[in-house]
């Protein structure tokens, strides 16, 4: 069996999209589930899009994501250059649109802007969209017209010459086979006016001189793909294996757009998700283990259980709840340095009190699912925030306004005779005193909780906080909330 060979060619136009972050995982997992090489290609032949230091976007997200390339233009395996501007330098691309000219398959086109623009129609359906459809027009010129035209240095693009009538059928491994009426063809340029190639011309090329046996890309190449084969065809190469990955659409089932705030890699990194996450999730847009219900998975373990052929045709939903717990389940499971050190940022940024930072971060870990939500769990460290004094309330506990006073008046004198501030010894000094007075710990511990943070939900308990607050500090709040209950 030939050996698998999958590429990722992405344009250096900006950040990542999850839809080129998935595309890439997958040609990574089709090739590297049957031992297979994965190669990285630069196609920055749209100069008018290009964006500075995006090329450096694409080496630091596939390093950040694991997804390690065989080949590229930092590991030349002998099919380089890897850059389609270097390879446009050498001339390759015109040199194959000049053959397919000669084959017929191809021809010179010098319609100017002025031209082009009589030919656009309207598409059925739609209010606004207006396509132009090429009418062979300089597929008629003669062979001295195009010559003249040529020495004159008259501007010309090179198309593609696609019959008119008939069909041109194409196998994808999701979507089976699909035939296309050959009149829904356009002659699409290969060369444009300023010597470059399109995509459409140039990854025909460089898919085959590279190799590649499959093609992994999003299902808005579908359309494209007869006009490929044809390609393939006129040159007579061999056509590769096609995947067509289903559309991700937002949580309005709306094509995912830069609007959404989190349709780049980048975007959630900066939201405070992990990397592993960000790949885990994204593996699960288009695909799923056979006959399993397993959710997490490390990339060596998706590499194992990946198989294309369990992908799904339809729209996947970008799910952000779903994302945002997936990032909490590799949180609690991080070692507890690691998290700290990530957590570090956050945390002082948000309390200036001098407290155990280490301890603070070990009671956030399993309660948040992103690092901005520490914000909300340690906000009452540095001060009580503004509270409602209903807040003592609490059902369970048998707990109101009226008794916390009472009690949090009774365990004042404790809490200020006591010397070990440590949550072992305030919590067996409570509980004694609860049992003295045949109090649930709970009637104990809410008030002081409550009177401690302002706040409904807390990283730890009653006793934690005491110790983390300190003596002066937890009593000062204790007196607070005797005078505000007051």
């Amino acid at each position: 069996m030939t050996k698998i060979r999958t590429r990722f060619a992405p344009s250096p136009t900006g950040r990542m999209h999850v839809g080129n972050l998935r595309t890439a995982l997958y040609a990574y997992l089709v090739a590297k589930h049957e031992g297979g090489d994965f190669i990285l290609r630069i196609e920055d032949t749209d100069q008018e899009r290009y964006v500075e230091g995006a090329v450096d976007i694409i080496y630091r997200t596939m390093a950040a994501t694991g997804l390690v390339h065989d080949e590229g233009p930092d590991k030349d395996g002998g099919v380089g250059p890897y850059v389609q501007s270097e390879r446009q330098a050498s001339g390759l691309y015109l040199k194959y649109a000049k053959e397919l000219i000669d084959k017929g398959q191809a021809y010179y086109c010098f319609c100017d802007k002025e031209r082009l623009a009589t030919l656009k129609k309207s598409v059925e359906g739609t209010d606004d969209k207006e396509i132009t459809v090429y009418d062979k027009h300089c597929l008629s010129l003669s062979k001295e017209e195009v010559e003249a035209n040529l020495k004159a240095g008259k501007p010309y693009v090179i198309r593609q010459n696609n019959p008119t009538e008939g069909t041109t059928s194409f196998h994808d491994e999701l979507y089976g086979d699909i035939t296309v009426d050959n009149s829904e063809l356009d002659d699409m340029i290969l060369v444009k006016s300023d010597g470059y190639p399109t995509y459409n011309f140039a990854n025909v090329v460089d898919d085959h001189l590279m190799g590649i046996t499959h093609v992994v890309r999003g299902n808005e190449y579908l359309s494209s793909t007869p006009k490929y084969n044809r390609l393939y065809d006129a040159f007579g190469w061999e056509i590769p294996t096609y995947i067509h990955c289903p559309l991700i659409t937002d949580e309005d089932h709306k094509k995912l757009s830069k609007r959404s705030g989190h349709s780049s890699y980048e975007d959630l990194i900066e939201q405070g998700f992990l990397s592993e996450a960000v790949v885990n999730f994204v593996a699960l847009l288009g695909w799923s283990p056979e006959n399993d219900n397993t959710e997490i998975f490390s990339l060596e373990e998706l590499v194992k259980a990946f198989d294309y052929h369990h992908m799904t045709k339809s729209p996947s939903v970008f799910d952000y709840t779903k994302l945002k717990w997936m990032n909490g389940e590799y949180l609690k499971a991080m070692d507890e340095d690691k998290f700290f050190d990530m957590a570090k940022p956050y945390l002082e940024k948000y309390i200036s009190r001098d407290v155990d930072l280490k301890k603070v971060s070990n009671m956030v870990k399993t309660r948040i699912e992103i690092f901005p939500d520490i914000k909300d769990h340690v906000d009452f460290i540095d001060a009580v925030p503004e509270y409602d004094i209903e807040m003592y309330t609490h059902k369970k506990m048998k707990t109101n306004a009226e008794n916390s006073l009472a009690l949090l008046k009774e365990v004042l004198p404790l809490l200020e005779k006591q010397e070990d501030y440590s949550n072992d010894a305030l919590f067996a000094m409570l509980s004694e005193f609860a049992a003295s007075k045949e109090y649930k710990t709970g009637f104990v511990m809410w008030p002081i909780r409550t009177a401690l943070s302002g706040k409904q939900m807390t990283p730890c308990g009653a006793t934690e906080i005491l110790e983390l607050l300190g003596k002066e500090e937890s009593i000062k709040r204790i007196n607070d909330a005797i005078a505000k209950l007051s």
